[in-house]
């Protein structure tokens, strides 16, 4: 499929490996775009169409919820599909998120066909 069909998916985390592995798992399938700051997340938003946000919630400076929070107030934005992979599982940051109309929610570690399906199931409900 060429570039220009594929689905976008921003993935947004401040570790390498958790974008690498991401990028590994999901980049034969979708147009998988990187980045390591909710700045650049939030500023390649604001530039390009996007299909789904991954996004970590333990990022220095600007956590995931303040970027959801972002999103979900920028009318544009609003009914983007984010899903959190995180190493956060407290309950109470999972209640807040799902309030704030997340798509989902996974745990780090991840497995690839846990991703691949989370993904597939989100993009799906999208259309």
């Amino acid at each position: 499929m060429p570039d220009s069909e594929k689905k976008v998916i921003l993935a947004v985390d401040d570790m390498n490996e958790v974008l690498i592995s991401i990028n590994e798992i999901l980049g034969d399938m979708y147009d998988v775009r990187l980045v390591k700051n909710a700045a650049a997340g939030l500023g390649l938003l604001n530039k390009e169409k996007v299909d789904l946000v991954l996004l970590d919630i333990e990022m220095p400076e600007i956590s995931g919820i303040d970027i959801l929070r972002d999103i979900r107030h920028n009318p544009a934005l609003k009914t983007l599909p984010i899903v959190f992979i995180t190493s956060n599982a407290n309950k109470i940051i999972v209640h807040q998120a799902v309030s704030m109309g997340i798509a989902g929610y996974i745990t780090k570690p991840f497995a690839a066909d846990k991703l691949q399906a989370k993904v597939a199931e989100v993009l799906e409900a999208a259309k």
